[in-house]
């Protein structure tokens, strides 16, 4: 599901248990990102249920496991980026996913107004 910059001001305004997930490579994380983001780099996502990145991240809690129905948002560098890896974690029987369909710095802008 796409999430509109209404929507995302609404997540940041009211939903304090949201996760922001930031598909960009891990050498664009480490230069910044939204605050409290977690990354799960699109590379290193593949296809298949349970496996690689997408199963670390649950195991070391960049993903919620204790409630699925935790809103996730997911941006990227772009809406490629950001829709792969949203569905790769929607296979994963979380319910409340959604991805920006802007760029990385659009995004960014939505959160700083």
């Amino acid at each position: 599901m796409v999430i509109e910059p209404e929507g995302i001001r609404y997540v940041l305004a009211r939903d304090q248990t949201a996760v922001f997930i930031d598909v960009r490579e891990s050498s664009e994380f480490a230069t910044g990102s939204v605050a409290n983001a977690m990354n799960i780099p699109r590379s290193l996502v593949r296809p298949e249920k349970d496996t690689d990145e997408i199963k670390a991240a649950k195991d070391d809690g960049r993903l919620p496991m204790n409630d699925h129905n935790t809103r996730i948002v997911v941006f990227g560098r772009d809406k490629e980026q950001a829709r792969y890896v949203a569905k790769a974690i929607a296979r994963e029987a979380f319910h409340n996913v959604s991805f920006f369909e802007g760029s990385y710095e659009a995004f960014v802008q939505v959160v700083r107004e």
